[in-house]
């Protein structure tokens, strides 16, 4: 397993989700996925408070009580009229039994914020001793530079940790996002790199969807196959013919690009763990990262009569 380097901390590039703990996974199942992602490496958990109505927050909390300083933990709380962040995060806190968070992350914007309330209550929270770093999840790159401006000025924490969905599929994050990230060495940790399972391999153009798969109750499996069909057909034929899984090259191609930091993978088995672990053994080149990038038109349109379109997404104008 690979890893990087923060505040004298090794994390690893697999970020293990469990969001689907407490629904499609139980308490046992759960507590053999956390064992077994420390024993191979995989020291990062991502969580929220809403994930199954804070269940999937005691799950993590009872299957990391004993390794818990083996662990960086992340969970996320959303901006409330009704409860402070800092009930939130102590709410967080005791399902996770823990007396602190290593990352805590505003989970969605909302209408109407005030920045400069939420930036002085995150370093509150922080000076208290029961976070260590601030990030967001969700956040345009506008608002995440004016948060961090706001906190600046101010001589408060700023986020350290963006989180946002990046795959195939969803590719906005190119633009700006992520250059802006790399260059201000934001950890950066994408989410939904299977784009919900289009790229598992469960899914076939032109036959029924599976009768056990989420496309069942999830129409919008079905959208993506009526788009993206043609392009999963080639996607697919390719991993055959390189014989790897089609997630290990969906995971491949997110962390391809160098402004990734880690990656989020959501898993409700022990069995579909360890094969998705595997995946991060495996790497692209160049022109296998073209060639499968070729197989979706999924690129943001934009005019452009002279080189600015690229340049908006380039992570290699500035030397090292």
């Amino acid at each position: 397993m690979d890893f990087f380097n923060f505040e004298g901390k090794k994390i690893s590039k697999m970020c293990l989700g469990t969001m689907m703990f407490g629904s499609r996974c139980d308490e046992s199942e759960s507590k053999k996925i956390v064992d077994y992602s420390l024993d191979n490496g995989v020291n990062f958990f991502d969580v929220a408070e809403s994930y199954n109505k804070g269940l999937s927050e005691e799950i993590l909390g009872k299957a990391l009580a004993s390794k818990r300083k083996q662990s960086i933990i992340v969970t996320k709380g959303h901006i409330s009229d009704k409860e402070s962040l800092t009930e939130k995060v102590e709410k967080s806190l005791k399902r996770l039994k823990t007396d602190y968070l290593d990352f805590y992350l505003i989970h969605w914007p909302k209408k109407n914020m005030n920045v400069e309330k939420i930036m002085r209550e995150l370093d509150n929270i922080v000076q208290s001793g029961k976070v260590r770093f601030l990030g967001c999840s969700n956040y345009p790159l506008w608002l995440f530079l004016y948060s961090n401006e706001v906190a600046i000025a101010e001589s408060l924490q700023t986020f350290k940790f963006w989180q946002f969905p990046y795959n195939l599929i969803e590719r906005g994050a190119e633009v700006e996002m992520l250059p802006s990230a790399y260059i201000h060495d934001t950890i950066v940790v994408t989410y939904r790199p299977l784009v919900m399972g289009f790229l598992s391999g469960k899914y076939e153009f032109d036959l029924p969807i599976p009768k056990d798969s989420r496309g069942t109750d999830d129409e919008r499996l079905a959208e993506l196959l009526s788009k993206y069909g043609k392009g999963l057909s080639k996607f697919l034929d390719f991993a055959k013919q390189k014989n790897i899984h089609p997630v290990h090259l969906a995971l491949a191609w997110v962390r391809y690009n160098k402004a990734v930091t880690s990656t989020i993978v959501g898993v409700s088995s022990l069995k579909q763990l360890e094969a998705t672990i595997k995946s991060f053994n495996f790497s692209l080149s160049e022109e296998e990262y073209q060639t499968v990038t070729s197989f979706f038109d999924t690129e943001v349109k934009e005019e452009s009569l002279g080189k600015f379109k690229s340049l908006r997404r380039s992570l290699d104008l500035l030397g090292e």
